[in-house]
């Protein structure tokens, strides 16, 4: 009787453990889920991420205005340079030849617009001459009238022959030739000084549009002459140095490259199911490989791409073809980074980001409405090659003037 009694009393044990077990996995399914749900609303949804993220920035190709060969390399991948700083230098000598002639030629063209305003006077006195002649001329002429009058009045008293009278008035006729070209010469004169004064009037030496365009020629080869020296624009760092100590180059020929590494941004990758509830201003939490989660980047969302990056690719999907598969999209979403957190842990272009977008905030704009104020960049380092163009056209012109 005990061992049949015991058999049924195990068994109801063994029952209510596993019921037990059951309802102890059933809560603690039911908290996760709980928690899960819990989570979902009140901490995830208001979030978007992605590890589709890279590191973008500015590749500032450097590239010669003018061709020659090259001299000096001022710089090296991986090298820090300074605005301004020299990076490679190409033989000068045909520039500074080039740059003689244009200052010659700039002297010359002064001296002989100088003789320009010079013959102002020299016509003047010109004119004075002419009409001095014409007063002789018409004064020979009075003389000749008054002794063909007078040896007519004697033709019919015979003290005078016709021979004599035809001599007469061949000197009258004469005399009359000789106003008409006086006065002739005085118009041509008068003619030749206003064509003077409408290539001096209302300028002077400096300012004549021959003396101008002799300066601008300097000024051109004087900044060609500048050009033998490729400096950089900006602040950065080189890569892909790609000249050679000796190289024959051309103006436009790539050199290196220039990465201004305080002006990154990272583009962030986000499905086109993702992008309802992202607007422009909404902050970010970036995390890169290179650092780990140990280094956390705070950034806002700047802007949002107009298309998926397949639409710009160089083979764009066909998406009318028979063999079209549809695969969720992405767009590109710019995240500008702070710039203290960037200086402090500094990142290079085309690293590895995993970003997450706070999207509780829903007032900001979806695209940008306005334009960009200002210059997106700007450098100033070229400047000073106009300065000193200017001095040295100044200077051959008052060497030339005195």
């Amino acid at each position: 009787m005990n061992a049949t009694t015991q058999i049924p009393s195990s068994l109801a044990s063994s029952a209510s453990k596993r019921k037990q077990i059951l309802i102890t996995l059933a809560i603690i399914f039911a908290v996760i889920g709980s928690v899960w749900i819990a989570y979902e609303w009140l901490v995830s949804r208001h979030y978007e991420s992605t590890d589709n993220a890279y590191v973008q920035g500015n590749v500032i190709q450097i590239t010669p205005q003018v061709g020659g060969m090259v001299m000096a390399i001022g710089a090296d991948e991986t090298d820090f340079v300074k605005a301004g700083q020299t990076l490679v230098s190409f033989d000068t000598l045909d520039s500074k030849v080039a740059l003689e002639q244009a200052e010659a030629n700039l002297a010359q063209t002064v001296r002989q617009v100088r003789t320009l305003y010079a013959n102002n006077g020299t016509l003047d006195a010109q004119i004075g001459a002419r009409n001095a002649d014409v007063t002789r001329a018409q004064s020979e002429l009075a003389r000749a009238n008054e002794d063909l009058a007078r040896r007519s009045g004697l033709l019919a008293t015979g003290a005078v022959s016709k021979e004599e009278l035809g001599h007469a008035a061949s000197s009258v006729d004469n005399a009359k030739s000789a106003v008409l070209a006086a006065q002739a010469a005085v118009v041509a004169a008068r003619e030749q000084l206003v064509s003077n004064h409408a290539m001096t009037d209302g300028t002077s030496v400096e300012q004549h549009p021959s003396v101008q365009a002799a300066a601008a020629k300097v000024r051109e080869a004087f900044i060609a002459a500048k050009r033998g020296s490729v400096i950089a624009p900006l602040d950065g760092y080189i890569a892909k140095r790609m000249v050679q100590m000796g190289q024959r180059v051309a103006a436009g020929t790539p050199l290196m490259t220039l990465v201004p590494l305080n002006q990154v941004w990272v583009d962030a990758n986000f499905k086109e199911v993702q992008l309802r509830n992202i607007r422009l201003g909404q902050s970010v939490k970036l995390v890169a490989d290179f650092y780990g989660k140990k280094v956390e980047y705070t950034g806002v969302v700047s802007g949002m791409g107009v298309g998926t990056g397949a639409a710009f690719a160089l083979l764009p999907a066909q998406n009318a073809t028979g063999n079209w598969i549809k695969v969720v999209q992405r767009v590109p979403v710019r995240i500008a980074l702070d710039a203290k957190e960037l200086a402090a842990n500094p990142l290079r272009v085309g690293l590895s980001m995993d970003a997450e977008v706070d999207i509780s905030k829903q007032g900001g704009k979806t695209l940008a409405e306005l334009p960009r104020v200002g210059a997106l960049m700007q450098t100033q380092v070229f400047d000073g090659m106009d300065k000193g163009a200017s001095d040295e056209v100044h200077r051959v012109i008052a060497a030339n003037l005195r």
